[in-house]
């Protein structure tokens, strides 16, 4: 194992992914500041990680997933779930549903009381989603035309998911054309992170643009190991820079080790800050192996503490999917088009000649917001509807016709762990998102399973005789239906919260209202970890809302 000579940069981004990707492009923009990006994962070439339905056979690949585990799960009946994370340039949105989705102005209000800067409300985050949006339907007061991430309609509709959505207007629920403006509610097709039926990810619209600048490195297949800390001229301590394992193997082995064999150790230095845009998992991951975070778990796992910080890996927040299935008769369904060479063929060629057809949707199509409890204010469920159904994903469709409603709760009171087991960088973390802890999530799981029943015993599917597969008619008690939840929950892929921020004086904030880490001078956090609580819906793009402010607030710092 060999050691390089130091190099010096005037930004260090730690993390390639959804946030690192925007990051690297604001901060080189100006061509004044040296910058590199540093990814544990490849470039993101590999064929599938282009294709809309190709997120089927990205979870859980050597190469394009971190492969991690959760700890078996209580409220899950002791199950251990997969953890997907996107190990690439682009990260998870390389992977993901591709759902553009903000969430609820009420979600932002919380934030901005949280750290007790209205920086953060609805008003003031909009500007910053709007700033790289490329809205299909142009400039508006809610959305922006001509930024990077590209926003469109999905290319195509399912009479299935059309009965779904009559059947939603029946129960009650209001359409709405879109998700975006503050208040969710509503029922309607989602719109996609997509340009002309390819995936588009935050690599190819923030990270391809900038690549020919001359001040911005990237380094792929480089995993940071520590962060190199200092003190400060006040005493505090200050992170100076990070210790980088440069060709580490392309393959995670299930679980989540990283393979590392044969690789160098490159010390890199930052004139002026670190930035840790490696997720909720990776960036409390590298707090904790250098030091920083609560100091009981830092011993029990053999690293020495540099600064007890008890909120580094705590109030870990996911959103907890329960897939409904049913069978139905009389309409199409991807489970047959798939079945039959024919309709395999016919997928081909609909994708090839138009951007169109099953090859080009996301993993859901058709969404729901609405309320549990009629007495609620808000929406606090949300419906990812698919036409299609499988046992888990990744598996093949199953060999009949049927449809997939999956609903979470918009706003879990659960509170989980990710926390260091060893001072290797190579060891995955113990991930414990701890669901259906509390009585208030499953007091929402019950109701959520009862709704879902209600949705779907509108007259609009009644022509198709839907038949509940999962979790089944014989759970009708409350007791049941709950005993169902922990069998047939499973992660929606929305790990944040981890390295939250807060007030200057909230002890279990790890970061302060400008995203700085508490008690350590020049380091900062811009991913979902930094989350107080999560966003109601999908996540990817208020990551970059959050990277496009902490952007800006490190340029003008």
């Amino acid at each position: 194992m060999s050691t390089p000579a130091e190099l010096v940069f005037d930004y260090v981004i730690v993390g390639g992914g959804t946030a690192g990707c925007l990051l690297a492009n604001r901060l080189s923009a100006c061509g004044r500041y040296q910058v590199l990006l540093i990814e544990s994962g490849g470039e993101g070439r590999h064929p599938w990680m282009h294709i809309p339905a190709g997120y089927l056979y990205c979870i859980d690949h050597a190469r394009l997933d971190w492969r991690w585990r959760t700890a078996p799960q209580t409220g899950l009946h002791g199950r251990e779930l997969l953890y997907p994370r996107g190990r690439a340039l682009g990260g998870c949105t390389r992977t993901n549903g591709m759902i553009y989705m903000r969430g609820q102005s009420r979600d932002y209000a919380q934030w901005a009381q949280v750290t007790g800067d209205d920086s953060w409300s609805w008003q003031n985050v909009l500007p910053d989603f709007r700033a790289h949006e490329d809205h299909h339907a142009g400039r508006s007061d809610q959305h922006g035309a001509g930024g990077e991430w590209r926003v469109d309609k999905q290319r195509l509709h399912w009479a299935l998911l059309d009965a779904v959505e009559a059947a939603a207007h029946q129960a009650g629920i209001p359409a709405t054309a879109d998700f975006n403006g503050g208040n969710n509610e509503g029922v309607g097709y989602f719109e996609v992170n997509q340009r002309r039926g390819w995936r588009w990810s935050a690599a190819q619209a923030f990270l391809q643009p900038a690549r020919s600048r001359r001040n911005l490195v990237v380094w792929t297949r480089a995993q940071a190991l520590r962060l190199q800390l200092g003190r400060a001229g006040d005493g505090r301590l200050r992170c100076e820079g990070v210790d980088v394992a440069r060709g580490v193997g392309r393959s995670m082995a299930p679980g989540g080790r990283l393979q590392g064999e044969g690789h160098s150790v490159q010390s890199v230095r930052a004139r002026r800050e670190v930035i840790l845009a490696a997720g909720s998992i990776g960036s409390a991951q590298l707090l904790q192996l250098s030091g920083i975070g609560p100091a009981q778990w830092l011993q029990a796992a053999g690293v020495p503490v540099n600064l007890d910080l008890p909120g580094v890996g705590a109030n870990l927040q996911d959103h907890l999917q329960l897939r409904t299935v049913w069978r139905v008769a009389g309409v199409p369904t991807l489970n047959a088009q798939a079945r039959s060479w024919r309709g395999r063929l016919g997928m081909l060629m609909d994708y090839a000649l138009r951007r169109s057809g099953p090859l080009s949707m996301a993993p859901s199509q058709l969404g729901v917001f609405t309320r549990s409890r009629p007495e609620f204010v808000w929406p606090d469920v949300e419906f990812h509807v698919q036409p299609l159904s499988l046992s888990a994903f990744g598996q093949p469709l199953d060999a009949f016709d049927a449809f997939t409603a999956s609903v979470c709760a918009l706003n879990p009171s659960s509170r989980g762990t990710v926390r260091v087991v060893s001072p290797s960088a190579f060891e995955p973390p113990r991930i414990s998102p701890d669901y259906l802890s509390t009585d208030e999530d499953r007091r929402v799981a019950v109701d959520a399973l009862r709704l879902a029943r209600r949705l779907v015993a509108q007259p609009a599917l009644a022509a198709y005789r839907p038949q509940e597969l999962k979790p089944g008619p014989e759970y009708s008690s409350d007791e049941q239906l709950l005993q169902a939840a922990g069998e047939v929950g499973t992660t929606i892929f929305h790990p944040v919260g981890t390295t939250r921020m807060g007030r200057s004086d909230d002890r279990e904030a790890v970061v302060d209202a400008r995203l700085r880490v508490q008690g350590v001078a020049g380091l900062r956090i811009a991913d979902a970890g930094v989350m107080p609580t999560i966003t109601s819906g999908n996540t990817a793009s208020p990551v970059l809302m959050i990277a496009e402010k902490a952007a800006r607030w490190i340029l003008a710092d």
